[in-house]
């Protein structure tokens, strides 16, 4: 049995939220205004900046001469979930 390594299961499971993500957008697209469409597209929105309480979502380290800005979003929805469950189940099932 041979072992995986962390980047292909990174990469995996991000592949399949991002495809979690597309159909849950996509849907929402073919859906009429409602719950369910509310329930596919809800979602909840991590960044870098609110971490630190900068409203831009940017994190800002300003030099004398320079300025670097650093930021990371991601939103999580249910077919993000519904993606990263297919991943896992293509990674744990599918040698």
């Amino acid at each position: 049995m041979a072992k995986r390594s962390i980047a292909l299961i990174t990469i995996t499971l991000f592949v399949g939220a991002m495809a979690g993500t597309l159909t849950g957008e996509l849907l929402g697209l073919i859906l009429p205004e409602g719950v369910v469409k509310d329930f596919f597209l809800t979602g909840v929105s991590f960044n870098l900046g609110g971490l630190m309480g900068n409203d831009s979502g940017v994190i800002v380290l300003n030099m004398i001469m320079f300025t670097i800005q650093f930021g990371l979003a991601i939103k999580m929805n249910f077919t993000s979930i519904i993606g990263l469950a297919g991943a896992y189940y293509f990674l744990r099932y599918l040698r």
